[in-house]
């Protein structure tokens, strides 16, 4: 299996690490955590909430990351380059988890843009093979 697919499964865990960040610690107990969730999110506060929202941006970018690694492999782009933007890409959404936790706006919103360059140039590598 390659580093890239790797990522894939990377991405595919960061938003149950980032729900869980928002979880953790909190004083009302995993029953009432888990029986009501969207409530209990929703009256999330602080890092809590910014964990959160993190975990929902997460899922929101993992399905183009899968589709550019998934691509730029059936097409057989040059390996280490997918491997390299997949690495990039894994480690740039660690950087904006951490960003958006410390409530960092604009280096979020940087680490963002860089993370989707990362996927176009998955695209880009792929059609040029």
């Amino acid at each position: 299996m390659t580093i890239a697919l790797w990522c894939v499964l990377v991405a595919a865990l960061l938003p149950l690490v980032l729900t869980a960040v928002a979880k953790y610690g909190h004083e009302a107990g995993i029953h009432r955590l888990n029986r009501k969730p969207r409530e209990f999110q929703a009256q999330l506060t602080g890092y809590r909430a910014r964990a959160h929202w993190a975990h929902l941006n997460s899922i929101e970018a993992f399905p183009p990351f899968a589709a550019a690694v998934l691509t730029a492999q059936m097409l057989h782009a040059p390996q280490g380059r997918i491997d390299l933007l997949a690495l990039l890409f894994i480690g740039l959404r660690l950087v904006y988890a951490g960003f958006y936790l410390a409530d960092r706006a604009p280096l979020r919103s940087l680490t963002w843009f860089l993370g989707l360059l990362c996927v176009v140039g998955l695209f880009v590598v792929a059609a040029l093979g």
